[in-house]
């Protein structure tokens, strides 16, 4: 399983704002190796962010993101000490879910 990702979200006049960086390599399909041979295809394509069991992001990536990628969004809502979860499915149907805690 990938490295967690970091997640840092705070609170400021009803609204959250929540950054991520995923740890993953992104490969395209398209590089090759030093022998000339096609590195397989392996990205992210699914990214889904929830709060109170409520999905306030949902993204769809593709290959050309680049590795380890940063995202940031906002949603109304949320208060220092809540937590927010983050998710993400890759094209091998690997996963990782990570929460951190609203910061004021």
């Amino acid at each position: 399983m990938a490295n967690p990702m970091k997640i840092r979200a705070t609170a400021k006049e009803g609204v959250t704002e929540v950054k991520i960086l995923m740890q993953h390599e992104m490969e395209t399909g398209l590089r090759k190796d030093a022998d000339g041979t096609l590195i397989p295809a392996w990205f992210i394509t699914e990214v889904k962010a929830q709060y109170q069991g409520r999905t306030v992001m949902e993204a769809q990536f593709g290959q050309s993101v680049s590795k380890n990628p940063y995202l940031l969004f906002r949603f109304k809502g949320g208060a220092a000490g809540e937590k927010v979860s983050v998710s993400w499915v890759d094209n091998k149907g690997e996963s990782r879910t990570d929460e951190a805690t609203i910061a004021a």
